[in-house]
């Protein structure tokens, strides 16, 4: 089976890293990148939509029918916004987005990136993780498939092609191979998530979160 994905985020480091590693896997047949601007990359899998607004996909319906899979990468930081706008951002339009997926699309499988340090249990101090925990329950709740919540740490981006790469990656990239002897858990590559978010789309897993071991876990079923 070759999948066909709807990829969000891909203007951002993670986001492009999930769909360059989706374009080189000749499992993935279709690409549907939703986003406010252009990507940049240019193949001839990939469809680009640009939509300003996730929380209303009733004019572009029609093209989001007939997809396996959604790998959610956009997000926003907390630092600098309001509670309201960052709550409005990180659940209220993801759940918005992934309704209309889940209508459209009944068999699809959504998978979510979350981050490191998110609180499932909605009741930590942290306000950014509680957004977050309860994202991912509210998502599980959706008539998909099957859902996933990726909670990846420091992640390694792709090393051609990548046009979005944080800066401050540059500058301790060196670091990468010494974190993931030390803390595997917390160190991933992009092209890992990508295969990882391919994979439990292809063969399903026993598992709601994925922190960085069944990342690289299931990066290599």
């Amino acid at each position: 089976m070759a999948l066909k994905i709807i990829i969000t985020g891909t203007t951002g480091m993670v986001g492009e890293g999930v769909l360059l590693q989706c374009l080189e896997n000749p499992k993935v047949e279709k690409i549907l990148a939703i986003s406010r601007k252009p990507s940049g990359h240019i193949h001839p899998k990939l469809t680009e939509l640009i939509h300003g607004d996730f929380s209303d996909l009733s004019t572009v319906e029609e093209q989001l029918n007939g997809f396996d899979a959604c790998f959610f990468c956009a997000g926003i930081s907390s630092v600098g916004i309001s509670k309201e706008e960052y709550e409005r951002i990180t659940y209220s339009m993801t759940l918005d987005f992934a309704k209309t997926l889940a209508k459209l699309n009944p068999t699809m499988t959504f998978a979510y990136v979350s981050g490191q340090g998110t609180d499932g249990t909605e009741k930590g101090n942290s306000h950014w993780a509680r957004t977050k925990g309860k994202t991912e329950n509210d998502l599980r709740k959706l008539p998909f498939k099957q859902v996933f919540a990726y909670r990846p740490g420091v992640m390694k981006p792709i090393a051609t092609n990548s046009l979005h790469v944080l800066p401050y990656y540059k500058y301790f990239g060196w670091l990468y191979p010494i974190g993931r002897k030390l803390i595997p858990n917390a160190f991933n590559t992009l092209a890992e998530v990508g295969e990882s978010m391919i994979n439990v789309s292809l063969h399903g897993f026993d598992k709601f979160v994925l922190n960085g071991k069944e990342i690289t876990q299931t990066a290599n079923l």
